[in-house]
């Protein structure tokens, strides 16, 4: 049954399609999304903006010394320890006044690595005849890039899930919280319900005071009335309990009191305008971002605080179980394709200073507002080079991209296939290490390095399919056409 069932089944799918499949999904969508996010360059100088359009990729390229321009192959870039990568071009409409200019458009504004056998790649639908013309090896699955001639491939990363309730015990069991990792554009937040042993509810979220109150936070966000509290709840004897005792010790009655307690104790000292500002801005930017940054979305944060609350108190009581962080329908993993977006989110908004810097110096000095003049490509290029070369990624994570182990065709499939860890090797770190009956089907049981890193770096079975996710707010949409209401 094997020897047909392999064989079958590798005719149709590559042993890094799920590379190949998130970085096309990353040229096709990601990019755009990200230059959609900005939209607009707004200058120091009155009346004048750029709009962003189109983002639009050609197939990899290179410049020689002449400043001729012609196509370039893998083969060619190893040889020549030259980038594989595609110039990308964006439209950048400037605007005087409310009236566009639209002359010349689209900007040269740097390189894109180009993963080999992707759909930007010359390799992509070549025949076997063609690759060995070409000088390529018909049998390389690509997945990899090439970067200063050399080969390297994007480690994919094992991360918990965002956007999504996990309540577990901490600290010997004297603390229950319930952790949701907020993520929204790239900004990730990680917001905590905690319960204490005594039933008291606290409120953690980044750039917040310390012991803010649950209730406190919950009035701040418009629910005012205890019974308007009370409402949020399942009607539970256990979840009244610990409510009437955060309810006694609750200071703040009203929506201003609360949010000038919360700007207390974040801006201590300062007048009370400025206290309720930052309170608002801390509660809109820093608290469940993935809900929304608006004053309209604090109802929804506070209904969904009022739910994580429930959460632990009924884990608490162990009513219901505690979330098991080790199973692996609450991980998600990093492919190239989330990598790429990550980086290329990064490097895009030094351009973006960059451009807004170039506009004001120009105009500072008399000279002509150009979209072409106004765009240095290696400010986005360089950064995108620098961390696919040496691997530093963004937020501080090293070793993402790694030189391709070439000792044999089974090592170089092995690596493109690796799932790493973000824990520490320097702890023990039992629980993350053991064998999960959910990794079934999933990851290789045998396959992983002895010693330190042994079970944090792990790799995938080889039947295993990684689906490269959806976008959130088109499902969202669907959903509610099909007749779902709303959390009012």
């Amino acid at each position: 049954m094997t020897k047909e069932l392999l064989p079958a089944y590798f005719k149709e799918n590559s042993l890094v399609k799920q590379h190949l499949d998130s970085y096309n999904k990353f040229v096709d969508y990601g990019m755009q999304r990200i230059v959609d996010r900005v939209g607009i360059i707004r200058p120091s100088i009155e009346g004048f903006e750029l709009h962003l359009g189109r983002v639009r990729l050609d197939k990899p390229k290179v410049i020689e010394a002449d400043g001729s321009e012609r196509t370039i192959l893998p083969s060619e870039a190893r040889a020549r320890n030259l980038t594989y990568a595609c110039p990308v071009f964006l439209e950048i409409i400037p605007v005087y006044n409310g009236v566009e200019k639209k002359m010349f458009s689209e900007v040269y504004i740097g390189e894109m690595p180009v993963m080999i056998k992707s759909k930007l790649c010359h390799l992509d639908n070549m025949s076997e005849e063609e690759l060995i013309a070409a000088g390529e090896d018909p049998a390389d699955t690509g997945g990899y890039f090439i970067v200063n001639g050399s080969e390297r491939a994007l480690v994919s990363i094992e991360d918990l899930a965002p956007n999504r309730m996990m309540c577990t015990f901490e600290k010997d069991n004297k603390l229950v919280t319930c952790k949701v990792f907020s993520t929204r554009f790239g900004f990730r937040a990680r917001s905590v319900v905690e319960r204490t042993n005594e039933g008291m509810l606290h409120c953690v979220f980044p750039a917040a005071p310390k012991d803010l109150s649950l209730t406190s936070v919950v009035r701040a966000l418009g629910i005012e009335k205890n019974e308007e509290i009370l409402a949020a709840f399942s009607n539970d004897t256990n979840i009244l309990n610990d409510l009437l005792l955060n309810f006694e010790s609750d200071v703040t009655k009203k929506q201003a009191e609360a949010l000038d307690f919360v700007g207390k104790k974040a801006a201590p000292g300062q007048t009370e305008e400025y206290r309720i500002k930052r309170a608002e801005v801390l509660l809109d930017t820093y608290l469940l971002p993935h809900i929304g940054t608006e004053a309209a979305d604090r109802h929804g944060k506070a209904l969904y605080l009022c739910k994580m609350a429930e959460r632990a108190i009924l884990v608490a009581y162990k009513r219901i179980p505690a979330d098991d962080k080790d199973h692996y329908a609450n991980k998600r993993i990093k492919l190239a394709g989330d990598l790429m977006d990550e980086l290329f989110r990064y490097a895009f908004q030094f351009l973006v200073k960059d451009v807004a810097y170039q506009a004001s110096r120009a105009d500072a000095r008399g000279r002509r507002l150009a979209a072409q003049t106004l765009v240095r490509p290696d400010a986005l290029s360089d950064r995108i080079r620098y961390s696919m070369a040496t691997g530093n990624w963004i937020a501080g994570q090293t070793g993402v991209s790694q030189l391709l182990d070439r000792t044999s065709y089974l090592s170089s499939m092995s690596h493109l296939r690796r799932v790493i860890s973000p824990l520490s090797r320097k702890h023990p770190h039992f629980k993350a290490r053991d064998l999960h009956g959910t990794h079934w089907g999933k990851l290789c049981p045998n396959e992983s390095p002895e010693g330190p890193s042994c079970a944090l770096v792990k790799n995938l079975a080889l039947f295993c399919e990684v689906s490269v996710g959806d976008n959130e707010e088109e499902m969202e949409q669907n959903l509610l056409k099909m007749g779902m209401k709303p959390t009012q």
